[in-house]
């Protein structure tokens, strides 16, 4: 019940032709924080039952107030203004009849516009997909804080904050300025609200949603009816009407930002939607928009992106198939032009020179730094020429475009696509066609793609994959807007039947998409479906247990008991993560000897790294606690699982991952206090080492006791540095120009190595990476490009903007060949420099969290101030200037380097694989 004779709120609630979802909106309204509010149903003169239930809840609630107009008006102005002129509330808010209000959102703006005195208060607008139930923001990056803004010239970007329904507005503001809803045109909402911007002297922003958008499947609206030239006549007539406005009140200052928001906003929509129109309808989009577009300074193009700017360009010159082309690139920034056209070493879209000032200005490529990228993050595109069906199997005639030249004879090409798991994957041959132009033809029966026990009802796209050389890539397939619909019914098992669309996306880029149903009596079943996730989840609980640790531990005892296998090893780097590390050169060593050793290599990820004819087994799987418990010889990097204690007669090599900045083993806060049973743990997993590999003093003073280790000492220098060591003779130097060649590096540039430790508290959220590359990269990309070696706790993705300056290092299993291939290394904590010092190459550190990390629960052996063997960097500023100047500041930093290199390299010679197996496997038996 209200609580006073004036509401403190009016909502005004349209309504046309809407008896359904009337009542879900009111209620959303009479439901708030704040009690003291009138609802006003203002019904542009519905034909349906809408009069019956507004007068029916006009009835129920003294608070609700029924305003019905004599006739249709068409659109939102006329019921909004109706409502404005009966609202008796100071404040009032605006409603349609299919959205609702958040709770709080009346209550939370009252008590902001109270506070402050603003004309009004704008909030968050959270977009609700009724088709999927999940949501999205309006413009999220306007409301992440709460402000009061001064006039609208102080914040012009909050023109794109166009609707009124996310407002609430002194009713005195409104009607002392004379403020309406313009009726009679579609769109009504940008222009009051562009009028009430530019009226405002103040306003506020509060950074929660205080509305709540909601898009049915089927709904049409005038915002959804893009396909229509008339609502394209309406856009650009609302933009002109507010450019008489703004003209009318001498803020033509102002129109740049409007016209920055309508490219932005408006245009850009019809844009997005090129790729799926027909040529006809293109033609007539042109002639409607350019006479406007010409209207528009140059300026304002320029703050738009590249790829918006050829769009817009190409559409404006009358090259229209081509801005359709283009407008892919919408849907994904990094597709490729079909052409590019090089005039003076500067590349520009299409096969066209450009001819006049403009165009060039326009059409410039230079930005996208096409030539200076490798196959993982250089642009390419692949369109579908044809689609058939032939029953179960779907044919692709596809036409690759790579106008930079990315692909070469190495490449290997694959279709993929995927409806559960496992991808069906088959091989492409691209034919040259032409220059920078590939055809290739893939057959994927639709019947071998696996979809499961149970089937599945998914929404998947093909893609092609490209590797070569170490460096993959997957790109979509962009299908014919045109192309017919194919529909199949096939049987993947006894009950496995599906109905399957195949068909064009019309919408983002354009990609061919496969749908799968479940039929029959999968169909059936797919109602117990969280029944049957309850009962899988019970048998996993049995699984682990039968299947867990304990189960390995108790077949691991039982095949210990049986007589070591002679000369049988088991090799491991880094816990599975890939032929690699220590391990790998002592490997070698053996293989170059000939020894009478049978090797078996655990992994636990990708299996690529390792040579061809290496036997390889699963780690943690029951073949791997086998393969120890009968293995003479046992070699790692890091340590192996706990659970497997040595049996009689096998030997332990431990070669260890790295020199330690960082604290470690019982040096270890964590680890100290840890329980007894834990340290004993620890203690037994150590206890298992025969043998520790040594690569200096330092190492020994530092890890050897805080390991507590009792193992015989080998003071041979790390096997996997011997590489560094002898990293001027032909075999290194040829490593380290297929590594360039891999990553795409062009003959001109260095290569910065950037490796960083991990953070302990911030494990795989990439906040290791500190470096602020997009500030880096315009200071250095000309001469450097930087490869990124993430640590494995860590992870990193290239964003695809600056692809011409970074690079990331993460498939190469062995770090040794990225830092064979730099002239630099960049890092922070990392034990990688410890090694790298073994090149006599420069090393940077950038360590602006030095403090936070010196301080944090593991500790430092070291104050880096102490041993840095390079500068510490902390700023963008200041390693572009190290990088830049680095012959200096090697120089400056030569006796330091020198004192690093004989703290932490004592026992390198380059020799290290030769003496560890001298040492270890010929020192004793091989049975």
């Amino acid at each position: 019940m209200p609580t006073s004779d004036v509401p403190d709120v009016s909502v005004v609630v349209i309504v046309y032709n809407d008896e359904e979802r009337l009542p879900r909106a009111v209620r959303s309204v009479l439901d708030q924080t704040l009690n003291n509010l009138e609802v006003i149903i203002a019904d542009d003169c519905s034909t349906d039952g809408t009069e019956r239930v507004a007068r029916a809840l006009e009835a129920s609630d003294p608070r609700v107030r029924y305003a019905r107009l004599e006739q249709n008006s068409g659109g939102c102005s006329a019921p909004r203004n109706r409502g404005i002129a009966v609202a008796r509330a100071p404040y009032v808010m605006f409603l349609d009849s299919d959205d609702e209000l958040p709770r709080h959102a009346s209550k939370s703006m009252l008590l902001v516009a109270e506070e402050t005195g603003v004309d009004f208060v704008t909030g968050e607008v959270t977009r609700l997909y009724e088709a999927t139930d999940s949501t999205g923001l309006w413009y999220p990056h306007l409301f992440t804080e709460q402000r009061v803004v001064e006039g609208i010239a102080e914040r012009p970007e909050y023109f794109f904050d166009h609707l009124s329904t996310n407002k609430l507005y002194r009713t005195a503001f409104i009607r002392e300025n004379g403020l309406a809803f313009p009726e009679g045109i579609h769109y009504e909402d940008q222009l009051f609200s562009a009028q009430a911007y530019t009226l405002a002297e103040t306003f506020a922003v509060v950074p929660w949603p205080v509305y709540t958008w909601r898009l049915a499947p089927e709904s049409v609206s005038i915002s959804s009816s893009r396909h229509k030239i008339q609502n394209v006549r309406d856009r650009i007539g609302v933009a002109r009407l507010i450019d008489a406005w703004l003209e009318e009140r001498g803020d033509e200052g102002l129109r740049a930002e409007k016209d920055y928001k309508f490219l932005r906003h408006d245009f850009r929509l019809y844009l997005g939607d090129l790729p799926f129109r027909d040529a006809d309808w293109i033609a007539e989009f042109a002639a409607e928009v350019t006479p406007y577009l010409d209207e528009i300074a140059d300026e304002t193009y320029e703050r738009l992106s590249r790829e918006e700017r050829v769009c817009v360009h190409l559409l404006r010159t009358g090259r229209l198939e081509e801005a359709a082309v283009a407008a892919r690139q919408f849907g994904r920034p990094q597709l490729a032009p079909r052409v590019v056209t090089e005039v003076d070493g500067v590349p520009y879209w299409g096969a066209v020179a450009p001819a006049d000032a403009a165009s060039r200005r326009e059409l410039d490529l230079g930005e996208w730094h096409l030539r200076e990228q490798g196959l993982g993050s250089g642009r390419l595109r692949h369109e579908l020429t044809s689609v058939s069906m032939l029953g179960p199997v779907l044919r692709l005639e596809i036409r690759t475009y790579d106008p930079v030249g990315l692909i070469t004879e190495d490449t290997e090409a694959t279709a993929k696509l995927a409806a559960h798991k496992t991808p069906l994957t088959v091989p492409l041959t691209l034919v040259p066609d032409g220059e920078g132009q590939y055809v290739s033809r893939a057959e994927l029966d639709l019947r071998k793609v696996p979809v499961g026990k149970v089937g599945v009802a998914t929404r998947r796209h093909p893609v092609i994959a490209l590797e070569q050389d170490g460096a993959r890539r997957t790109d979509i397939l962009l299908a014919r807007h045109d192309q017919p619909d194919f529909r199949a019914t096939l049987r993947y098992h006894t009950f496995g039947i599906h109905h399957v669309r195949v068909q064009a996306e019309q919408k983002g880029a354009g990609r061919l998409e496969v749908t799968w149903q479940r039929s029959g009596v999968l169909k059936s079943l797919e109602p117990l479906g969280p029944y049957a996730r309850k009962t899988k989840a019970k048998v996993g609980k049995v699984k682990k247990i039968i299947v867990g640790n304990e189960g390995k531990a108790t077949a691991y005892d039982a095949v210990a008991k049986l007589p070591r296998k002679r000369g049988l090893a088991v090799f491991e780097a880094i816990e599975g993560r890939g032929y690699a590390d220590n391990p790998r050169y002592v490997y070698e060593e053996l293989k170059r000897r000939n020894l009478p050793i049978d090797v078996i290599w655990a992994y636990s990820g990708s299996r690529d790294s390792f040579p061809d004819g290496v036997t390889l087994v699963k780690r943690g799987s029951f073949a791997y606690g086998r393969a120890l418990a009968r293995a003479t010889y046992w070699v790692d990097s890091h340590n192996l699982p706990y659970l497997y204690r040595k049996p009689k007669g096998t030997r332990y090599l431990q070669t260890w991952h790295g020199q330690t900045f960082k604290a470690m083993g019982f040096d270890v806060p964590s680890l100290r206090g840890a329980s007894e049973i834990e340290k004993g743990r620890f203690r037994a997993a150590v206890g298992r080492w025969d043998a520790l590999v040594c690569p200096s003093a330092e190492f020994e003073r530092t890890f050897v006791p805080a390991f507590e280790v009792t193992a015989d000492l080998i003071r041979s220098g790390y096997p996997r540095n011997d590489v560094l060591v002898r990293w001027a003779e032909p075999e290194q130097r040829a490593t380290a120009a297929a590594v360039r060649e891999s990553l795409g590096i062009p003959a001109d540039r260095k290569v910065l190595l950037y490796a960083p430790t991990f953070r302990d508290a911030a494990r795989r959220t990439g906040q290791s990476i500190r470096v602020d590359f997009e500030e880096l990269a315009p200071q250095l990309s000309d001469e450097w490009i930087v490869v990124v070696r993430a640590h494995p706790y860590d992870r990193f993705k290239v964003d695809p903007e600056l692809g011409h300056f970074l690079r990331d290092g993460s498939a190469f299993a062995d770090v040794n060949d990225l830092m064979l291939a730099s002239d630099a290394v960049l890092t922070d904590y990392s034990s990688l420099m410890f090694d790298y010092a073994n090149t006599g190459r420069p090393i940077l550190l950038y360590t602006d969290d030095y403090e936070d990390y010196k301080g944090g629960d593991r500790g430092t052996y070291y104050d880096l101030e102490d041993i840095a063997p390079g500068p510490m960097l902390t700023t963008t500023e200041e390693l572009a200037a190290a990088v830049r100047d680095l012959e200096d500041v090697q120089k400056r930093h030569a006796e330091r380097y020198a004192r690093f290199q004989e703290m932490f390299c004592s026992y390198e010679t380059g020799h290290a694989s030769k003496l560890v197996v001298d040492a270890f496997f010929e020192g004793g038996t091989h049975d």
